[in-house]
């Protein structure tokens, strides 16, 4: 949704009628128009339709376009006609479309064909429907905050089609600490890139480029971005808060525009949690908080410890009874998982504190008391990566939390010590748990541990997700790593 800042610095949503967008389809001479949808990992899938057949009726009946059999998780192929509803808000000019086919794009809802409402395991009905629960729960709204990590590569190579020819990848970076050519750039060492500025920082155009194409063309605002702690060219853009189904959809555009502006540099970029061996890999810290109006029903000025009120713990213990089920959606790559790993600052630990990035759940305290701190009071989940679908990572999230308040969960005592450092004596001690190990570990926990997201996800949906991530752990679980020959293959 676009936005402008108001004099106060918070933004003030600008809606779009039909009309709006019509008029300015007319005024910016597009000539295509993009509609845009996400299948239920989160990946982008669009069909272009001429502008004169962009109209009224278009937007109230919507296109019928879409084989649902073809997208993943959507339909059936005896059931597969569906139809895509533009949003009015989402409207935007692609910046990247020439002008002689200038395009403009819109996310869409998704519908089943011949009446039938809407498509049940459409990942953004399934946002929207959690923004339903939390009304239905006496809350207002939630906003949320994700900080978007991410690697930019000047190549990328890999070759696993034919396995029995080898399997094997390769990355080039400008700024790797392995990169050879001499005099190219100064490489940043391992886990030494965080706040790296230039020189050492080689893609400070390229944020600068992505903040200022998504707030000039896009209408959605960041906040800070920098380099990340790895070598190889990591990368940060934080996002400034939004409601959930907006900021799902800013960070499907925000991952669309990274790669876009990637590409016209000559550049490729990865939201693959893990690519790089033996440094850190990129997460997506997902702030949020609940409000009631104007009130962030999360801060409590008279809290000692945290401003933090007992309805933001109970939010915090369902976040840790559900943390293990809970990685299926927010960690749905084997590839996740070697991110989860102790050593790389990686949050595997289930707990929660006050500034402590050595939980997974921790509580900012940059500001104390007053409107700031009001304003600014959230809970952090760090356990996310790039690689979840948003739609579906922020309503588990916000499902898990609410069935905590409901509950009254309690959270246990924070943890204001440094997890990594502590013996597994002592974790045991202090009811310190782990999240899985592996993608088929985190299955398992989610079959396992469902009730809580059935308000907001359908039975069916879950099995899909479920049936589809199992696939995908099977296909790597199944092929010799190369690595394997090194250690076995003198058995």
């Amino acid at each position: 949704m676009p936005y402008k800042i108001r004099a106060d610095g918070t933004l003030e949503p600008l809606k779009r009628s039909v009309a709006d967008v019509l008029k300015f389809l007319e005024e910016n001479r597009v000539l295509f128009v993009d509609l845009q949808v996400t299948d239920i990992f989160g990946r982008l899938h669009h069909v272009s339709v001429p502008r004169r057949t962009v109209d009224e009726d278009f937007f109230a009946y919507g296109a019928p376009e879409l084989d649902g059999s073809s997208i993943k998780g959507f339909a059936q192929i005896y059931d597969s006609d569906l139809v895509l509803k533009p949003d009015p808000n989402t409207c935007a000019l692609v910046p990247w479309s020439p002008e002689r086919h200038r395009t403009a794009r819109l996310l869409c809802d998704v519908y089943w064909g011949f009446g039938r409402g809407r498509l049940e395991s459409d990942p953004r009905y399934i946002a929207q429907r959690a923004e339903e629960s939390l009304n239905h729960n006496g809350f207002t709204t939630s906003y949320w905050g994700p900080e978007l990590e991410f690697f930019v590569f000047d190549k990328i190579e890999f070759n696993t089609l034919n396995a029995y020819e080898g399997q094997s990848y390769r990355i080039l970076s400008r700024e790797a600490a392995w990169n050879t050519e001499a005099g190219t750039n100064y490489p940043v060492r391992f886990k030494d890139g965080y706040f790296a500025p230039p020189p050492y920082d080689a893609f400070i155009e390229l944020r600068c480029e992505c903040v200022k194409t998504l707030e000039e063309q896009f209408g959605i605002y960041t906040g800070a971005h920098h380099h990340e702690v790895a070598t190889a060219g990591q990368c940060e853009i934080e996002m400034y808060r939004d409601t959930l189904t907006n900021m799902a959809d800013s960070v499907v555009t925000c991952k669309y525009v990274i790669k876009n502006v990637a590409k016209a540099m000559n550049l490729v970029a990865t939201f693959m949690p893990k690519p790089i061996y033996g440094d850190n890999a990129s997460g997506m810290h997902v702030n949020v908080s609940l409000w009631r109006g104007d009130n962030n029903v999360f801060y409590d000025p008279d809290d000692h410890y945290a401003e933090l009120s007992q309805t933001g713990r109970y939010f915090i213990g369902g976040l840790k009874e559900h943390a293990r089920s809970l990685a299926a959606i927010t960690n749905p790559t084997t590839n996740s998982y070697k991110r989860l790993v102790p050593g790389f600052e990686a949050p595997v630990y289930i707990a929660w504190g006050r500034a402590n990035r050595s939980t997974c759940i921790r509580v900012p305290v940059y500001y104390r008391g007053g409107i700031k701190a009001a304003r600014a009071k959230r809970v952090e989940y760090r356990s996310p990566d790039p690689s979840a679908n948003p739609y579906l990572c922020f309503a588990a999230i916000l499902a898990a939390g609410i069935d905590g308040i409901k509950k009254k969960v309690d959270p246990g005592d924070p943890i204001d010590e440094n997890i990594y450092s502590l013996p597994p004596e002592r974790r045991k001690s202090l009811n310190i748990g782990e999240l899985p190990r592996d993608l088929r570990e985190a299955i398992d926990e989610l079959q396992s541990d469902l009730e809580y997201l059935k308000p907001i996800f359908t039975c069916e949906i879950l099995d899909k997700l479920m049936d589809l991530l199992k696939e995908q752990a099977l296909q790597v679980s199944i092929r010799p790593h190369p690595h394997e020959f090194y250690l076995y293959f003198d058995v």
